[in-house]
């Protein structure tokens, strides 16, 4: 698909938005017929692809977990040089989370190419939020490649309230939107919620032989999410992140675990520790008592919050002696409600309303986004 659209990047000084998982099995001719086979057994990666076209790549942006997707989240990520290229790399998780005038001004392009996941609160959207408006200000053009996500038919959870907006979540969608990342940024500049929206010139290159309705298994995005089991849990558990429970991280099996030290009712247990995904992870060398999700007939293609409903009735009865000794004094922090959106789904767990109730909430909601907002920015056909 590339190779198809060289025009665009021949004669251009093009800076890269990338990652680790920025990965493409071979290469395609104008009428996508593949031009190697060996690609499927080495991928290559989308910088070093652009240079063997002898495109004329000047520097990478890498955004949260750096450029080789190795830092734990969160983790400030410092200006470096790649080691392979030589290539600088200006750190979009650092002292600046969008591009700089002086960043841009040695550039005609920019290419912004990110697996993403899918969910509001993955900061790899908010990282093209601000490359777009960065891009719209300076008047360079942005090319998105897009690539499939698991839960791009998937619209699910509260709508963000706007005044709870943050790097983990920015505008107005639920928290499982239903998008891939290119029809994100087509909606980002057709809602005009960036600033010179109107003017910022954008290209998607769509996925080539892309089918919305079948099910994806992404190149992993970043440290805590290895495989497809713990994606498919992101959405649902990464709202404990504002609570006193364990994700996993620390484990082998990020986002595949819940538990914490409180929760002796359970048998499963697991020790947190340091280790590469988490310098420093909730609960560490504390045993946690909780639930296994590895092989979990529980798992769906949405958001459940079920979990959160459990864990909350547990910390509710706990005695008063053993959650004052908690790493937490309250179950929801007020980074819960920055994750969630607002503070709505919070009140409603903590007034007792089941599951039912909170997701029949959302409904109208999603429907009008559904209609009058994703609809717009479709570029795979939907059932």
């Amino acid at each position: 698909m590339l190779e198809s659209n060289s025009h665009l990047f021949e004669g251009k000084r093009i800076g890269i938005v990338s990652h680790a998982s920025a990965l493409s099995h071979g290469r395609l001719d104008n009428k996508l017929n593949r031009l190697d086979t060996n690609g499927f057994q080495n991928p290559i990666h989308t910088v070093d692809r652009f240079i063997d076209n002898n495109w004329n790549v000047i520097k990478v942006f890498s955004p949260e977990h750096g450029f080789r997707s190795d830092a734990p989240a969160g983790e400030v990520i410092s200006d470096d040089i790649d080691y392979k290229t030589g290539l600088p790399i200006i750190s979009l998780y650092g002292k600046n989370k969008k591009p700089s005038v002086e960043d841009l001004e040695d550039l005609d392009i920019l290419v912004f190419d990110l697996q993403d996941v899918g969910v509001r609160f993955y900061t790899y959207i908010s990282t093209l939020s601000l490359v777009m408006e960065a891009c719209a200000e300076n008047g360079k053009g942005l090319i998105v490649l897009d690539r499939p996500n698991p839960f791009s038919s998937v619209v699910s959870g509260p709508i963000l309230d706007t005044s709870y907006s943050s790097f983990v979540g920015m505008h107005p969608v639920p928290l499982l939107y239903g998008l891939t990342i290119g029809e994100y940024a087509k909606m980002v500049k057709g809602e005009g919620w960036i600033q010179n929206s109107e003017i910022l010139d954008l290209t998607v290159l769509k996925i080539p032989f892309f089918e919305r309705e079948i099910s994806v298994n992404p190149i992993p995005p970043s440290p805590n999410l290895p495989n497809l089991n713990s994606i498919l849990l992101y959405p649902s558990l990464c709202l404990f992140e504002g609570c006193p429970v364990s994700v996993g991280r620390g484990t082998d099996y990020p986002f595949e675990v819940i538990g914490a030290p409180w929760y002796k009712d359970k048998t499963f247990v697991f020790t947190p520790k340091k280790n590469s995904g988490s310098k420093y992870p909730k609960f560490e060398k504390q045993i946690c008592y909780g639930d296994d999700l590895r092989n979990s007939a529980k798992i769906s293609m949405g958001f459940n919050i079920d979990y959160i409903l459990e864990y909350f009735d547990a910390w509710s009865r706990l005695t008063p002696e053993v959650s004052q000794k908690s790493t937490n004094k309250i179950f929801f922090s007020k980074f819960f409600d920055k994750l969630a959106g607002s503070d709505v789904l919070r009140k409603q767990v903590e007034k007792g309303l089941n599951a039912s109730e909170i997701s029949q909430s959302w409904e109208k909601d999603l429907k009008d986004f559904k209609e009058n907002i994703r609809d717009k920015y479709i570029l795979y056909s939907v059932d």
